[in-house]
């Protein structure tokens, strides 16, 4: 009997990280960190100036406060201005990231399965057709057969 010999710890660190996946996830991780920026400048740049126009330019000085007195260090303040800024940029992450990337790998995965049916219907198709001459050929030679066994 021959014994299976086990991978060892580096083959299988390195089998791992060969998997489609992960490299595939370390691409969205590296590129969902660069889209990051963007979000937050588009927020930054025109998000929160629109914002501004009618009070603060910053989404982070937007608070309330739930004890009597809030001033400097003292009482305690809900920051729902940075929520909401951060709400903002989720949003527009997620719209982007569906639109731009989402739904055109939809619509073309769909694409891709709509054509593999018709060719498999059509492949069907074809080895009926196929299957139908076949027998037309199968009854024609009996036919000549039968005909043949008449003469002698």
């Amino acid at each position: 009997m021959s014994e299976k010999k086990e991978p060892s710890l580096w083959e299988g660190f390195k089998a791992f990280l060969m998997r489609g996946n992960v490299v595939d996830l370390a691409v969205a991780v590296v590129i969902g960190a660069a889209f990051t920026n963007i979000v937050n400048a588009v927020v930054k740049g025109i998000i929160n100036p629109v914002v501004g126009a009618i009070g603060t330019k910053n989404l982070d000085h937007y608070s309330s406060c739930l004890s009597s007195t809030c001033k400097g260090e003292e009482g305690i303040r809900i920051l729902w201005g940075s929520v909401l800024g951060a709400t903002l940029s989720f949003v527009i992450t997620a719209a982007v990231v569906y639109f731009l990337m989402v739904l055109p790998m939809a619509k073309y995965l769909a694409r891709l399965e709509a054509r593999r049916k018709a060719k498999e219907g059509t492949q069907e198709v074809i080895e009926v057709t196929e299957l139908e001459v076949l027998k037309e050929i199968r009854d024609a030679l009996v036919a000549q057969r039968g005909s043949g066994h008449d003469r002698r």
